[in-house]
């Protein structure tokens, strides 16, 4: 009898041994005692903390953009998968898997290795300088890099706690942000983050109006602490193609060879002052209230013109490129402002009202001589 009961502890044991994961996974985080303005102190000063896992990213917003634009479109608008070894700024290997290939890229402090499997292709990047302007990349949208952008301008009485969560298997703190400004289209912002380091590892971006998050991008495995050296570093697999890549991207060319200055304010958002006055790009507010505007060539502005306008691209519609594009993406507004062959046009974006960027439009095509 007390051998059959030692076999039944055994037989339970095992049993529990193996249900603890989900079991653990189901409990309720217990709370953490970390004040709203202390976990966001914590979350902006987190850039030096190291990490390591897999974190995926949703987007909602489909952007109907051209080439020249079409990176934005699969960030924003699909699913983003991402593996990443992050030791510092300059010290990273994010790997994107795709459904056909995997790409991966490893940052140094001269430039970057962008390794494509598929094609068993390195391309290096060199550094040119800290671009001013750039358009956003993958590993722009892993949750500590997309949880600090978004709450870098963010002031303590603009955030308030949210019950904790556990989030790969963190017991996370939660923050949200509802921005104050009668021009954003952004609802609210929610960062759950690790409550010691201030390392994000879930975000989640609302548009007005309710529904799902806009954008998502959530930890699903992290280990914290900095990864070995030997994670990061690149070397050249045997029989790859070398090439050179852009030092560039169309954002930084366009913001370093537009013309004057953008103006101190725009449609009553203020330039952004953390940015210096060096380029034609001007992006104005703050926080998550943000609104670009893209002085574009006249090649980028007539591509972009027939993408995006409504009417189809019938050459017996002379007039149809002197009409006003406007689009929205969820939270996301957009305005290509009519073609002037002499100066371009303007492409205004960014998380506020529609009514936001005509007013902006007006003020930008109104100064043309």
């Amino acid at each position: 009898m007390a051998s059959t009961w030692r076999w039944l502890a055994v037989l339970t044991g095992t049993a529990l041994l193996v249900a603890l994961p989900p079991l653990v996974a189901r409990l309720p985080a217990p709370a953490r005692d970390v004040p709203a303005a202390t976990l966001l102190a914590r979350i902006q000063h987190s850039s030096g903390v190291g990490y390591s896992g897999y974190a995926e990213s949703v987007g909602g917003l489909a952007l109907p953009v051209t080439s020249q634009f079409g990176q934005l479109a699969d960030l924003f608008g699909g699913q983003t998968r991402l593996r990443v070894w992050w030791r510092s700024g300059t010290d990273w290997r994010v790997d994107s898997l795709g459904y056909t290939g995997e790409t991966d890229v490893h940052t140094t402090d001269t430039g970057f290795w962008t390794w494509n499997y598929e094609s068993n292709a390195a391309t290096f990047t060199g550094y040119t300088g800290v671009p001013r302007i750039r358009l956003p990349v993958d590993a722009d949208l892993l949750p500590p890099q997309l949880g600090r952008r978004l709450l870098s301008e963010v002031t303590a009485g603009q955030v308030s706690r949210l019950p904790t969560r556990r989030v790969a298997g963190v017991v996370a703190a939660g923050l949200r942000v509802r921005p104050s400004a009668a021009e954003s289209t952004v609802d609210h912002v929610d960062v759950w983050a690790d409550p010691g380091s201030g390392l994000p590892l879930s975000v989640g971006v609302y548009g007005r109006g309710g529904g799902p998050a806009a954008l998502r991008s959530s930890f699903l495995d992290v280990t914290l602490g900095s990864p070995d050296r030997t994670t990061t570093a690149f070397t050249v697999p045997a029989g790859a193609t070398l090439q050179s890549g852009p030092t560039q991207d169309l954002a930084t060319v366009i913001d370093q060879l537009g013309g004057a200055p953008p103006a101190a304010r725009l449609a009553g958002l203020d330039r952004n002052p953390d940015l210096p006055t060096l380029g034609s790009i001007g992006v104005y507010g703050s926080g998550v209230t943000v609104l670009a505007a893209v002085p574009l060539p006249d090649r980028v502005a007539y591509s972009l013109h027939h993408q995006l306008k409504p009417t189809p691209d019938d050459p017996s519609l002379p007039d149809s490129d002197t009409e006003q594009v406007q689009l929205s993406a969820g939270p996301l507004n957009l305005l290509l402002t009519p073609i002037d062959f002499r100066a371009g046009a303007w492409l205004l974006v960014g998380t506020v009202t529609a009514r936001t960027l005509q007013q902006a439009g007006r003020e930008l095509t109104g100064s043309r001589g």
